[in-house]
């Protein structure tokens, strides 16, 4: 098997896992730092209206950490490929 191949299943296997609890877990509760603040903010100015409402509301507080998890994940991958792309010995353009 290729690398790729091997590359392409190993992401959809991430994929898989993380997609699966947004079906499987969804009366799933969580209490969050957002919804802290929306309380805290609640509190202090209950005539304050938010400035947008979201585009795609998750399931659950847990689907939206898993969702902001995965964003992260992501993020941190992409930047560490360039990283290690641009500092492999070995490599034929090193900028000179």
């Amino acid at each position: 098997m290729k690398l790729w191949q091997k590359n392409v299943i190993l992401l959809l296997l991430v994929v898989l896992i993380a997609f699966v609890p947004l079906f499987l877990l969804r009366d799933a509760e969580f209490g969050g730092a957002d919804g802290m603040a929306e309380e805290l903010i609640t509190e202090s100015d209950p005539d304050y209206e938010p400035w947008f409402q979201p585009i795609f509301e998750p399931a659950s507080g847990e689907v939206e950490s898993l969702l902001f998890a995965l964003q992260a994940a992501i993020g941190s991958g992409v930047v560490c490929f360039i990283l290690g792309r641009m500092t492999a010995p070995g490599r034929k353009d090193h900028g000179n």
